[in-house]
C-alpha cells in the first residue's frame, strides 16, 4: 500500500499570503499524509489543515508563536510505511547541510528529513543517505521563479515520485 505524502514549509499565512491557494487545498485533499515544516504563522492554518489532512505531521519554526509551540514540536519523527522520516524547520546554511544533517542527528535512525526555512527547494542525500527535502513555500517564493510545494509517494521502503509542484500564491 503506497502513502503519498504533500510536503509543506513556510506558509506565512497571513504574512505572506491572505490564505493557502485552492492548488494546495487540492493537494491536501488528494495526499494521505500532509507534512508542514514549520512557519505556519496563525493558528487558523495550522488548525484548518489539521481538520482537513487524513494525517498531518508538523513542527513550529522561527516565526511561529506561542500557541503554535505547545501544539508540535521543533523536531517530530514518525515511521510512514517502511521509511523513518523526520521533519524540522531549520536546516543551517546551504553549504555544509549534508554533512551537518549527519552530525546533528548521529543516532536517528533517519530515512527521510523533511525541512523548510530558506523557501528554496532541496532535494539531496546526505554521506549516509538521508534524503534530504525542501519544498519551497507556497506562498511566499523569495528569489525563485514560483512558490512550490512537494508531492511524493512512500512505498514500503522506497520513497519515489518526489515531485517538485509550481503553485498559484492565494
Amino acid at each position: 500500500m503506497a502513502t503519498r505524502l504533500l510536503l509543506l514549509a513556510d506558509t506565512h499565512v497571513p504574512a505572506r499570503a491572505k490564505r493557502l491557494s485552492d492548488d494546495v487545498w487540492r493537494q491536501v485533499d488528494r495526499a494521505d499524509a500532509v507534512i508542514h515544516a514549520g512557519d505556519w504563522v496563525d493558528l487558523a492554518t495550522f488548525e484548518a489543515l489539521d481538520a482537513r489532512a487524513e494525517r498531518l505531521i508538523g513542527v513550529w519554526g522561527n516565526n511561529d508563536g506561542d500557541d503554535l509551540r505547545e501544539r508540535m514540536p521543533e523536531f517530530a519523527a514518525e515511521r510512514i510505511e517502511g521509511l523513518n522520516v523526520g521533519v524540522v524547520h531549520e536546516t543551517g546554511a546551504a553549504s555544509g547541510r549534508e554533512r551537518r544533517i549527519d552530525a546533528t542527528y548521529p543516532d536517528a535512525v533517519l530515512d527521510l528529513l523533511v525541512f523548510g526555512h530558506s523557501h528554496i527547494p532541496w532535494d539531496s542525500r546526505t554521506p549516509r543517505g538521508i534524503r534530504l527535502l525542501n519544498p519551497g513555500s507556497p506562498t511566499d517564493r523569495r528569489r525563485q521563479p514560483v512558490c512550490t510545494l512537494m508531492t511524493a509517494v512512500i512505498d514500503g521502503d522506497e520513497l519515489r515520485d518526489v515531485a517538485l509542484v509550481p503553485v498559484e500564491r492565494a
